[in-house]
C-alpha cells in the first residue's frame, strides 16, 4: 500500500490528511484503476513524486502541508487543445445558439486574425489560456498549430507553442488553405513539402483534420506518413462529423490518438480496440455545437483506452476547463466519475504516450491537484463550482 522512499536530491515536502487520494495505480490502496488511498499523503522531492500512501506511514520530510481532509488526483492532461491563434467567434456562436444559419467562414475567420496579428499578440493569448487552464488543475497539455495555413504563419506558431510545451503538434492540415482554395493537391504537397521542412523541427506530432469538407483518407494518409518520416508521431481528427475512414487509418499508422471518435462502426470500435491508438473524446465540442455526443460506454466496454480532452479552439470548443469536460462525459457520456477522472488523468497521458505525468507514483513527475472536496467524484457531483484549491506542478505550488 505504499512506496519507499528514494534517494533525496533536494527539499522534501509532504502533504498529508489528504481524505482520497487518487495515484491511478491500481496496485495501491483499493484495487481499482484509480488506486484510491484514503487517509493518505504523498512526498515530493523536486519535481518528483517519491512516496504514496497512507498517511500513519508517510516518512519524515523538511516540509509539510496539509490537504485539511480534501481529495488530490494527478493534474489533467489535457491531450488536444488549439491554443495559438487570435480573434475568436462570438458572432458564430450566438447565431449558432440562436438557431440561425451563419456563413462568416469558420475557421477560416480565425486563419484571416491569426496571420494578421503579431508574434507576442499570439503568445499573450496563449499565456492566458494556459493560465487560465491552471487554475483548473491542468497541469500537462498539447496543442497544435493550424490557423497560419502558410509555411511562415504555422512554422511561428509552432515556435511560440513550444516555448510553453513539449507536447507541439503540427496541423497544417487543418483545412485546406484558403489561397489553395481551388487546388487541394497543391496544398498536400505544400504540408508534405515546404510547410512541413520549416514546421517538424518545432514539433513532436503531426495531425490531420481526416474528414469531409477537409481532408479525404488518401490525403491524410500521405500526409501523416511524410510526418512519420521527419520523425513526427501521427494523431488524427477523426470521424467527428460523419463516418468515415480516420479511426482505421489511425490504427493502422499506429496514431497515439484518434480524437473526436463520434460516429464509429463496430469495425471502428474492434480496431482502436485491437492496438494502442488512444480514442480522445472532446464533449466541449459537442456542448458547442449540439452535436450528438460520443458514445463512451461502448468503447470502455469494448477495452478502447480513452481520454477526455478540451479541444480548446475559438469556434468549436472554447473551454479551457477539464472539470467541465468531466461533467459533461459523465452526464451525456455514459462515464462514471471514476472512468472520467482516468481518463482525463491517466488517459490523457496514454495519448500523449507519456508514464510520467497522469499518474501520482514514485518517479513521475509531482504534478497534483487539491480539491475543495473530500473526492473527485466531486468534479462531476458539482459541476460548474471552481473546485480546484491548489495545484502543483513539477514540485512546485504554482495554485
Amino acid at each position: 500500500m505504499s512506496s519507499s522512499t528514494s534517494t533525496s536530491t533536494g527539499t522534501t515536502t509532504v502533504i498529508t490528511d489528504i481524505a482520497t487520494l487518487v495515484t491511478n495505480d491500481p496496485s495501491l490502496g483499493d484495487g481499482s484503476p484509480l488506486g484510491l488511498v484514503r487517509d493518505a499523503a504523498v512526498v515530493i522531492d523536486g519535481d518528483r513524486i517519491v512516496w504514496t500512501g497512507e498517511s500513519s506511514k508517510a516518512p519524515a520530510t523538511d516540509n509539510r502541508v496539509d490537504a485539511g481532509g480534501r481529495a488530490v488526483l494527478p493534474g489533467f492532461v489535457d491531450s488536444h487543445s488549439h491554443l495559438v491563434f487570435a480573434g475568436d467567434r462570438t458572432e458564430e456562436f450566438n447565431a449558432r445558439m440562436s438557431g440561425r444559419g451563419y456563413t462568416a467562414g469558420g475557421i477560416r475567420t480565425t486563419v484571416a486574425a491569426t496571420r494578421a496579428a503579431s508574434d507576442g499578440e499570439l503568445e499573450r493569448n496563449l499565456t492566458r489560456y494556459l493560465a487560465e487552464a491552471l487554475r483548473q488543475g491542468t497541469t500537462t497539455f498539447e496543442t497544435k498549430s493550424g490557423y497560419g495555413l502558410t509555411v511562415a504563419d504555422e512554422a511561428r506558431a509552432l515556435r511560440i507553442a513550444a516555448r510553453h510545451t513539449d507536447e507541439v503538434t503540427y496541423l497544417g492540415a487543418h483545412i485546406v488553405s484558403p489561397d489553395h482554395a481551388d487546388d487541394p493537391a497543391a496544398y498536400v504537397a505544400l504540408v508534405t513539402g515546404e510547410m512541413l521542412d520549416a514546421c517538424a523541427p518545432h514539433a513532436r506530432w503531426i495531425d490531420v483534420f481526416c474528414e469531409k469538407g477537409a481532408f479525404d483518407g488518401d490525403q491524410a494518409r500521405a500526409i501523416l506518413t511524410a510526418g512519420k518520416a521527419k520523425g513526427l508521431h501521427p494523431r488524427i481528427h477523426a470521424n467527428q462529423l460523419t463516418y468515415g475512414p480516420g479511426v482505421q487509418l489511425a490504427v493502422e499508422l499506429d496514431a497515439a490518438s484518434a480524437d473526436h471518435c463520434t460516429h464509429l462502426t463496430d469495425a471502428d470500435v474492434d480496431a482502436l480496440a485491437s492496438g494502442d491508438t488512444v480514442a480522445t473524446l472532446l464533449p466541449g465540442a459537442e456542448f458547442s455545437t449540439r452535436a450528438e455526443w460520443p458514445d463512451a460506454r461502448r468503447l470502455l466496454d469494448a477495452g478502447v483506452t480513452v481520454a477526455l480532452s478540451t479541444d480548446c479552439n475559438p469556434g468549436s470548443s472554447f473551454t479551457s476547463s477539464v472539470p467541465f469536460c468531466i461533467a459533461l462525459a459523465v452526464r451525456d457520456m455514459g462515464m462514471t466519475p471514476d472512468e472520467a477522472v482516468w481518463s482525463a488523468t491517466a488517459g490523457g497521458a496514454a495519448a500523449l504516450r507519456r508514464t510520467d505525468v497522469g499518474r501520482l507514483t514514485p518517479g513521475a513527475y509531482a504534478d497534483l491537484t487539491l480539491l475543495d472536496a473530500p473526492s473527485h467524484v466531486h468534479l462531476a457531483y458539482r459541476p460548474g463550482v471552481p473546485l480546484v484549491s491548489g495545484v502543483w506542478r513539477r514540485g512546485a505550488q504554482v495554485l
